[in-house]
């Protein structure tokens, strides 16, 4: 079990507490608002109404003692930027901040956060995967030009194995794992020999420009 404060109590935020709270997680969350901090107080630790940006009540919070800290203010870039610059003076070891913009993530990136997220560009992307083929199920993007795709196969793959299909060769792109629906199995680092049927889905990483490739096949 690990601890975890949210800073800001979006949607972002709010979702976030509760799935971690799911989870087994110790969470302490942080708004002004008192009608948001009333809608999660029954799957957190502790919930406290108070202005983020009020330094010395950072302090008094043992903020450095946690896990993780996610600043999720995405709705003021000042307070968010204020904020991540507090926990970084506070010796927080991960900061996790949420950006609106690129620049807003530079500048995050650059006063300390550990790792700065951008949850609405990031569904944007997995939707419009999702969007332009029929076989894509759920898209991750790893950089600007490397992607991992889950996808059901298409016809042109349901009934050879990996080995007969030689992907990489033929595509360069890399099978990680394979999930079969009928019978339920999650196979990691699938084998040459491994048949595709057409219950199966796969999790495919790749370079953009190659994952266009599959993403075309019938």
């Amino acid at each position: 079990m690990k601890s975890y404060a949210i800073i800001g109590l979006s949607s972002f935020g709010h979702f976030l507490a509760k799935k971690l709270s799911e989870s087994g997680h110790q969470i302490l969350v942080i708004d002004r608002s008192e009608n948001r901090i009333e809608r999660v107080k029954s799957f957190v630790d502790k919930a406290v109404i108070a202005d983020a940006t009020d330094k010395e009540m950072l302090v008094s919070l043992g903020l450095a003692d946690m896990d993780g800290v996610v600043v999720s203010l995405g709705d003021s870039m000042d307070a968010s930027v204020l904020v991540t610059l507090y926990l970084r003076e506070l010796k927080v070891s991960n900061i996790i901040a949420k950006a609106l913009t690129e620049d807003h993530g530079k500048i995050l990136n650059i006063i300390g956060a550990n790792r700065v997220v951008f949850p609405e560009r990031d569904e944007a992307y997995r939707l419009a995967k999702t969007l332009e083929s029929e076989y894509i199920l759920d898209a991750i993007k790893l950089s600007d030009d490397i992607s991992i795709i889950e996808i059901a196969p298409p016809q042109a793959f349901v009934g050879h194995t990996l080995g007969e299909l030689d992907l990489r060769k033929k595509y360069g792109v890399l099978v990680l794992v394979i999930k079969e629906i009928v019978p339920e199995e999650i196979v990691l680092v699938p084998d040459p020999q491994h048949m595709i049927k057409d219950t199966s889905v796969l999790m495919i990483l790749g370079k953009e420009a190659n994952l266009a490739k599959i993403k075309k096949m019938k």
